[in-house]
């Protein structure tokens, strides 16, 4: 997987990339990371990339042809046919958000661009020539798009075969199968009293995948009920998720009154 930052912060990028999991897998070739600066494409001697809105308005507006000329540069390296462009996310709180099934979508590709945005925005006319995509990581509003790409280049990263090193590890964890991921627990067996469940410390292996499984299918139900609507539950597991669900009302019924 090979990423373009388009950003006015490249060593921000740069900095909270090169560590940990992805900074281990850029060092092996997994993953391959540019961040490129936007200004280096302003066509002043100060390097500005943004200007007034045309209409009034509060801030700044990011202008359109630098913009433009560090996407034509990076496209140009890549000597690609237009027919096979890579696709550009350009990261806004009107854009879809972000979720794992899309970050299993992107991992699929070999080169992804990230367009990061700032001050209020970007000059429209240069979005709607080159963004294919458009991203949201929530219904917040950030100060750029620099964060958010880091979480999907994270997220996405983690999807791609040999980044992590035990290859099972991204099909367990959290939204792998729109469940939660399951309690874990390490030494010491006792702490302050409380104990290891005994079945992780059995060796039994199909009582634990039961275990991890109901665990999370629990924890699921108690803490993101949302994902529920597109698990694939068994009949048992459907009656356990209505316990759950009608102890956790019944209990909010009882504080009210």
């Amino acid at each position: 997987m090979n990423f373009h930052v388009m950003t006015l912060f490249p060593e921000m990028i740069e900095n909270a990339m090169g560590h940990s999991i992805i900074g281990r897998a850029m060092k092996a070739g997994y993953v391959s990371l540019e961040a490129v600066n936007i200004r280096d494409f302003a066509d002043n001697k100060h390097n500005r990339v943004d200007d007034y809105p045309y209409g009034g308005g509060a801030g700044m507006v990011m202008q359109a042809e630098p913009v433009y000329r560090c996407y034509e540069d990076i496209i140009n390296r890549m000597e690609c046919p237009e027919s096979s462009f890579p696709r550009v996310i350009y990261l806004t709180p009107q854009g879809r958000v972000f979720d794992q099934d899309m970050a299993r979508e992107y991992a699929g590709e070999e080169e992804l661009i990230f367009l990061c945005g700032h001050y209020e925005g970007v000059d429209e006319r240069v979005l709607n020539r080159i963004v294919t995509d458009y991203v949201s990581i929530g219904d917040y509003v950030l100060t750029g798009g620099e964060l958010p790409a880091l979480v999907m280049m994270d997220t996405i990263s983690r999807l791609i075969p040999g980044v992590l090193n035990n290859d099972d590890s991204a099909e367990t964890e959290s939204f792998a199968d729109s469940l939660l991921e399951y309690p874990q627990y390490t030494r010491p067996a006792v702490w302050q009293g409380e104990e290891v469940p005994s079945v992780l410390l059995s060796g039994h292996h199909k009582n634990l995948q039961e275990w991890y499984r109901r665990q999370s299918v629990i924890r699921t139900a108690q803490r993101r009920p949302d994902l529920l609507k597109k698990a694939d539950l068994t009949p048992e597991e459907q009656e356990l998720v209505q316990e759950i669900i009608e102890g956790m009302t019944d209990k909010q019924t009882t504080r009210v009154e």
